[in-house]
């Protein structure tokens, strides 16, 4: 049997391996959606359990039968409306006209706020003065210290809203300065994208970092490296060669997770002693299919799905048992 060939390991898909530089994700695009709503909610990643679930697919060969699915568990607190930004499209990017900030501010808002944002001191721009745009973006905190991750510091990001520019106007004027709630964003059967941070593995060798193979017993000096750094010329280090280095901590996105369960009785997913490594759910809370990257207490950004399948069965399967 000839000897397997592997002339690259590692994916080059995801090139350079890079670090994030900031705990919390960017979106550079959003889906488009006829419905006036917030293109996206922050969730934090409370742990993962399995379901009992009705198998609703027609075309599977376990219809209307029991099986299990691995869900993941996202404590929702409510998202507060902190601004509006406004914005006019030009020919090599959008431009921002104008940000409205939300008049009456709480303290404790304003005090978790000044930590991230600058916010002007006087109301400078009031949202009915506002009249030429091309889009507009609400700017949302999350609030973590209604969870239990010990996190203090809100995350921020502006989210794009579904629907024509005057029913996002509309929208804007009616929620500025309020709380969004996950049941605006989404309902159950929803697919979404997972916008997240992966977990930090920190510095590792090539046979962990890029699957290299270890070798043989007769080998000197190394056992978990590779053979060379490439060919005597040019005389330079290719970038293709798997060297070691830090390794997670990417920012990545999961596409089409289907929404199964939107809830409020918080004592369903909640065992006794609470989630392992994340305690109690105290907010609404929703639950995924399958896996989702990043560790348990992250912030994890879950918007409408840019690229839903069509041929996918939408319904949400109906769930009979919850494991805890």
């Amino acid at each position: 049997m000839s000897k397997a060939s592997n002339p690259h390991r590692g994916s080059m898909q995801f090139w350079p391996r890079k670090r994030s530089k900031h705990s919390f994700v960017r979106i550079r695009s959003w889906a488009k959606s006829s419905k006036v709503k917030p293109l996206g909610f922050i969730g934090y990643k409370a742990g993962m359990t399995h379901v009992m679930a009705l198998d609703n697919n027609p075309k599977s060969m376990t219809k209307d039968e029991k099986i299990s699915i691995p869900v993941t568990i996202f404590d929702c607190p409510p998202m507060f409306v902190l601004g509006v930004s406004f914005y006019k499209k030009s020919l090599l990017s959008n431009k921002k006209i104008a940000f409205v900030m939300a008049s009456e501010l709480s303290k404790d808002v304003k005090k978790l706020a000044q930590k991230k944002v600058s916010l002007p001191k006087k109301e400078t721009n009031k949202i009915e003065n506002v009249t030429e745009f091309d889009e507009l973006k609400l700017l949302v905190m999350s609030k973590p210290s209604n969870t239990t991750t010990g996190v203090k510091k809100p995350k921020f990001i502006e989210i794009a809203l579904g629907g024509s520019k005057d029913d996002q106007l509309n929208f804007a004027k009616e929620n500025l300065g309020k709380d969004i709630s996950v049941n605006d964003v989404f309902t159950p059967g929803n697919f979404v994208d997972a916008h997240a941070v992966t977990k930090g593995k920190g510095f590792q060798g090539t046979v962990k970092r890029y699957g290299v193979s270890m070798m043989s017993h007769k080998a000197e000096k190394l056992k978990r490296g590779i053979a060379n750094m490439g060919a005597w010329t040019p005389k330079r280090v290719d970038y293709r060669v798997a060297q070691p280095g830090k390794m997670g901590y990417h920012l990545r996105t999961e596409y089409n997770k289907q929404v199964l369960k939107i809830g409020d009785d918080t004592d369903s997913v909640n065992p006794g002693r609470g989630l392992h490594k994340y305690g109690l759910v105290k907010n609404n809370y929703l639950l995924i299919k399958g896996s989702v990257a990043g560790p348990r207490k992250a912030a994890v950004f879950l918007s409408d799905a840019i690229r839903a399948d069509p041929r996918v069965h939408k319904d949400a399967p109906e769930i009979t048992y919850i494991s805890k």
